[in-house]
């Protein structure tokens, strides 16, 4: 692994601290060399596959037909970027972000209460999450996965970190649906706060083996913390957010664990000196707590969603999570 990671850190022994003493200088949290180093390949076919639903949508939507053939959509103005032909994007009073209408997300598989309770659409509790509003919702979306997801795929796999993303983004519509059932809602952001969570309870399960731990949690938890105060404005799902985080948060205490130090070079060493448990009791411990929680979350909400109960009925605070209005702006629906 690269010694400037910035997610990892090990205690070393003085021969690893010398051959690295140039790297260790330019990086607070320095790693193991000796952990294995993926190839990042599903991450970046995460972000060609979003791409790709984003253009299709777009050819769906065909703005000018719409447009000529909707006075609805001829009261919010003209198609932007008018070249781009049927790829061209809804008005901007429409839509901000430079894509699609909501109707032609809501054919294609946007998050919709109705549809999923009522519709039997469960299906879209998936396919939301290949969807984006627009060009800015995308492009803000995939340069987190790839800032994100790539370093997390190069340290424990394609398989751990494709489960993290898919499950917490599934766990983000599911929150998402309880609490906002008057509108749709598209995008990863769930599957990317899952892997912000999943870092977080990595860090914590894995403790003893980092360096600065201090340092790591303190930059996890702003970073987190910012993200998430994001989701308070109108128009974020901010429960979609919360929800992946929750998700991927106790996803990494049972995928992502490592074995404690010494146990990689335990050939190596003495029969007296040799490590005899690959993890450590409090990791195990983690892990029960982390599955238990998961399956009864998962069951929870998948329970009331489908017998179409209403969240903010059994929380009546909870509306504040997702929008906080103020003079500025009014939440409403």
């Amino acid at each position: 692994m690269s010694n400037s990671d910035i997610e990892r850190g090990g205690k070393n022994s003085n021969s690893r601290i010398n051959n690295n003493n140039n790297n260790s200088t330019t990086s607070p949290y320095y790693v193991e060399t000796g952990d294995k180093q993926w190839t990042s390949w599903l991450i970046p076919m995460f972000v060609v596959a979003n791409v790709a639903v984003f253009v299709i949508t777009m050819y769906v939507n065909n703005c000018p037909h719409n447009n000529n053939n909707t006075s609805a959509f001829q009261s919010q103005g003209s198609c932007v970027a008018k070249f781009l032909g049927r790829f061209s994007f809804q008005p901007l009073k429409e839509n901000p972000l430079f894509g699609p209408s909501s109707a032609a997300l809501e054919k294609l598989g946007a998050l919709e209460w109705t549809k999923v309770v009522h519709g039997h659409q469960g299906w879209r509790l998936i396919t939301c999450m290949w969807l984006h509003a627009g060009v800015i919702h995308l492009l803000a979306n995939m340069l987190s996965l790839v800032f994100i997801g790539i370093r997390l795929e190069q340290q424990f796999g394609f398989v751990r970190v494709g489960t993290v993303y898919l499950v917490s983004g599934l766990g983000g519509s599911i929150l998402s649906a309880l609490f906002i059932q008057r509108n749709i809602s598209v995008g990863a952001s769930g599957a990317l706060f899952g892997l912000l969570g999943a870092m977080l309870s990595e860090l914590l399960t894995n403790w003893t083996i980092y360096a600065n731990k201090a340092a790591a949690l303190l930059t996890l938890v702003v970073i987190i913390a910012i993200n998430l105060a994001v989701g308070i404005l109108p128009h974020v799902d901010n429960f979609a957010h919360i929800g992946g985080f929750l998700t991927g948060f106790l996803l990494g205490f049972v995928l992502l664990l490592r074995p404690q130090f010494g146990w990689s070079e335990r050939q190596h060493l003495p029969a007296h000196a040799r490590v005899k448990s690959k993890h450590k009791a409090y990791q195990y411990g983690l892990w029960l707590a982390a599955m238990v929680l998961l399956i009864v979350g998962f069951t929870v909400g998948l329970v009331m969603l489908f017998r179409g109960e209403n969240g903010n009925d059994s929380c009546s605070w909870c509306h504040y999570l997702s929008c906080v209005p103020t003079s500025k702006w009014n939440c409403g629906n």
